[in-house]
């Protein structure tokens, strides 16, 4: 056996586990903290908006941002949540500037910074929430961040070829984001 060959079997074998290792923390829960000083939702897939409204409204922090949410207010992403806007409505920031997840982590920095955010909840699919959770501890390393990681409906079966397709190619956004580490 080459070199190289070698080598591209040992990377091989090493992006599988790595893979392996990823897709079992894709589908693990976790509960939030019983407070925080704030919450993040971060938007791109269903159930996201939804759940941090209702951790909003349930008390666990006193402020959320919503980060990447385009052009819709506040009264809309309620109202599909099920959440009455009004009490919520001095307490959300709706973030429209960021378009991936290092816009989402440059768009919340100075918010969490503004509101004396030191614990931040983080809610986003599980898949996603490694990555997310990199990129948010560069533009904030003194914040305790909360991974709480939602099921998308398109997930809570487990996966076919979709779903690793969406898998493999969200490890790989993580692994290049490794890579940049940190900067």
């Amino acid at each position: 056996m080459t070199g190289t060959l070698r080598m591209i079997l040992i990377a091989g074998v090493l992006w599988l586990a790595g893979f392996a290792w990823f897709e079992q923390q894709s589908w693990q829960r976790r509960r939030p903290p019983a407070q925080a000083d704030g919450i993040l939702a971060l938007t791109g897939g269903a159930d996201r908006i939804e759940t941090a409204l209702h951790l909003l409204a349930d008390g666990a922090a006193p402020v959320l941002m919503i980060s990447g949410v385009g052009r819709v207010d506040l009264a809309e992403l309620a109202a599909r949540a099920q959440v009455d806007a009004a009490p919520l409505a001095g307490r959300v920031t709706l973030g429209h500037m960021a378009t991936s997840t290092l816009g989402n982590a440059a768009e919340v920095a100075p918010w969490a910074n503004a509101n004396h955010v030191r614990s931040l909840i983080v809610v986003t699919a599980g898949y996603h929430m490694p990555r997310a959770l990199l990129e948010l501890r560069r533009t904030l390393p003194e914040a305790m961040l909360h991974p709480v990681p939602v099921l998308p409906p398109g997930l809570r079966q487990r996966p076919g070829l979709g779903v690793l397709n969406l898998l493999s190619n969200e490890y790989d956004k993580l692994l290049a984001a490794i890579v940049r580490w940190p900067r």
